[in-house]
């Protein structure tokens, strides 16, 4: 076998750092397939940048695809409230619903 590693290998400090913070298998095995994952979607966004003349915005369309941007409290709580912006629509929300407006309301500062 040659030094040379695959492009989607970990280097052997980040091995290393990894090994150090005691984690357990399964959680290396995570973060290390997470890695690659990584890895292969930057070669790939690099490759079309490279390749094609609209590849930058193919690039950023799958970097959004693959690695989505988890909602936000307020856009959930926005999701929740829009039937209530509707002419004589009567909302109910339960528990789940009502915990989650909670929160984004306390994200916001008290003025």
């Amino acid at each position: 076998m040659t030094d040379q590693q695959h492009p989607i290998t970990p280097p052997p400090e980040l091995v290393q750092q990894w090994a150090s913070e005691s984690l357990a298998t399964q959680n290396l095995c995570n973060r290390a397939a997470q890695w690659g994952a990584d890895q292969e979607l930057e070669a790939c966004c690099e490759w079309l940048c490279h390749e094609y003349r609209y590849g930058v915005d193919l690039a950023l369309k799958l970097r959004a695809a693959r690695r989505p941007k988890p909602t936000s409290l307020k856009e959930q709580a926005l999701e929740l409230a829009r039937p209530a912006g509707t002419e004589g629509a009567y909302v109910t929300f339960g528990p789940e619903e009502l915990a989650l407006i909670r929160r984004a309301l306390e994200a916001f500062p008290n003025d």
